[in-house]
């Protein structure tokens, strides 16, 4: 499949979202997968045009991203308003 890495980053995520919206009491699918998808976009751009330790068609970008999704998950829940 010539799209696979990004299937499963994309897939990855996903579950990323979800596994932080049950850890989290259940607050809002929406925006945690929002923030995932920042993450994974940020995290693929920094393997492949900031640092170039990948290309798009290597599976170690998929592994960056999913690195900042979480990244990006952490930092959400821990500065985000609590009314």
């Amino acid at each position: 499949m010539q799209y696979a890495e990004i299937v499963v980053a994309v897939a990855g995520g996903v579950l990323l979202a979800w596994i932080a919206d049950l850890a989290t009491g259940r607050r809002g699918f929406g925006g945690t997968a929002l923030v995932s998808g920042v993450g994974l976009v940020c995290g693929g751009f920094l393997a492949v045009r900031v640092f170039a330790v990948s290309a798009m068609t290597d599976w170690l970008w998929t592994v960056w991203a999913l690195a900042g999704s979480a990244i990006c998950l952490v930092a959400f829940f821990l500065f985000r308003s609590k009314r």
